[in-house]
């Protein structure tokens, strides 16, 4: 009976607020940031400033309808789908190539045309992705210390949807499932001296895809000193920084970005972020970190309180993907790293990875109420 109070603390109808209220303020949060953020940019284009804003509440909508409908979905189930859900985000890969489904922007095929709005394969592949290694590593458990069993037939698989990826051409997010499939087959049990010896076939490969693109070259070269060529390559970090640094402790006040003003190209996408560093200053930033590190504390709480491995690694898998995006999104616009087109979930505008992110919250939801 002692143990009931912190057990009603911590779940509310078998809703775990330690996720589901982080969510909730990071959604309003980012309703807020993108219509300040896009409302000059939608009024230039579209002629209204709304445009941007109506659109991430109807994606927030169809978010949230996932997010409550993932929740009650047992997640045993999708270890039955687990191969249909590897088919249909190959296929789903492949069709972006056909002319008139995908839909080129920025010079890559990364969109696909769904009467009216765009939808990012990417996306599905990361939870597909998760799903399969979830089921495969709990399955072989000890199995996964052998090379023939662990680490081959996961990096076949998840080669091939790198390869798929990269051919987009999107090199950045092929990485990041790189790195996440090696993180959670380090948990899994792979031993360390096959994944540094994987590392190390990759490294050259890795560095060759860039310098064999002029474009990742440049962006590296912005990475390591924009203010070479503060006009051109360097323009747009350099603004990036200009945000968080007029930003100060308590911020510009909201809706008195000057960066936004098209400066940032796509403010409200890849560089959210920024224009809430200089709006919202030192203090709305850290609220968002804050907001992040429970939410991920809370999924990681999840995988190793679950009852099975199954559960326990597709909580992780989950987590690990969320983690990533945010580390990586705030890395680039701070400057740690070369730029990449990466959203910050359930912040920046895209309703690809807002109802695909709210999705894997619902998975998380279930898992805990399983607990």
């Amino acid at each position: 009976m002692a143990d009931k109070p912190a057990d009603k603390a911590k779940v509310y109808e078998g809703y775990n607020l330690m996720i589901l209220i982080p969510v909730i303020l990071l959604i309003a949060l980012g309703l807020l940031m993108v219509y300040s953020a896009s409302s000059n940019l939608a009024e230039h284009r579209f002629g209204d400033s709304n445009f941007y804003l109506k659109r991430q509440i109807l994606f927030c909508v169809i978010g949230i309808a996932t997010m409550l409908v993932t929740r009650y979905i047992p997640c045993t189930l999708y270890k039955k789908l687990v191969y249909p859900l590897l088919l249909l985000s190959a296929l789903l890969l492949v069709l972006l190539f056909v002319p008139g489904l995908g839909r080129k922007v920025g010079g890559a095929y990364r969109w696909m045309n769904l009467g009216g709005f765009s939808f990012q394969p990417s996306e599905m592949v990361k939870f597909s992705l998760v799903v399969y290694l979830a089921y495969s590593m709990s399955k072989k458990g000890s199995d996964l210390e052998l090379f023939t069993k662990g680490l081959l037939p996961h990096i076949l698989v998840v080669g091939t949807f790198m390869v798929l990826i990269y051919l987009q051409p999107d090199l950045g997010t092929a990485v990041i499932i790189g790195v996440w499939a090696l993180v959670l087959l380090f948990v899994g049990g792979v031993r360390i001296l096959q994944l540094f010896s994987l590392f190390l076939l990759a490294a050259p490969v890795l560095i060759y895809l860039v310098w064999n693109a002029e474009y990742r070259v440049k962006r590296w070269l912005a990475f390591m000193n924009p203010w070479d060529d503060p006009k051109g390559i360097g323009f747009q970090i350099i603004h990036s920084f200009l945000a968080f640094g007029s930003g100060g402790i308590f911020g510009a006040g909201l809706g008195n970005s000057k960066q936004k003003l098209f400066y940032l190209p796509e403010p409200h996408t890849d560089f959210a972020l920024s224009i809430m560093g200089e709006e919202l200053g030192f203090v709305g930033v850290t609220t968002t970190i804050v907001l992040f590190g429970v939410l991920i504390m809370g999924g990681i709480r999840i995988a190793l309180n679950s009852k099975d491995l199954y559960s326990s690694y597709l909580a992780l898998g989950l987590t690990c993907f969320l983690g990533l995006q945010v580390i990586v999104n705030m890395a680039v616009v701070l400057g740690m790293l070369p730029t990449k087109g990466l959203t910050l979930p359930l912040i920046s505008y895209g309703g690809s990875s807002l109802v695909m992110t709210l999705a894997g919250i619902g998975v998380l939801l279930n898992i805990s109420s399983r607990n």
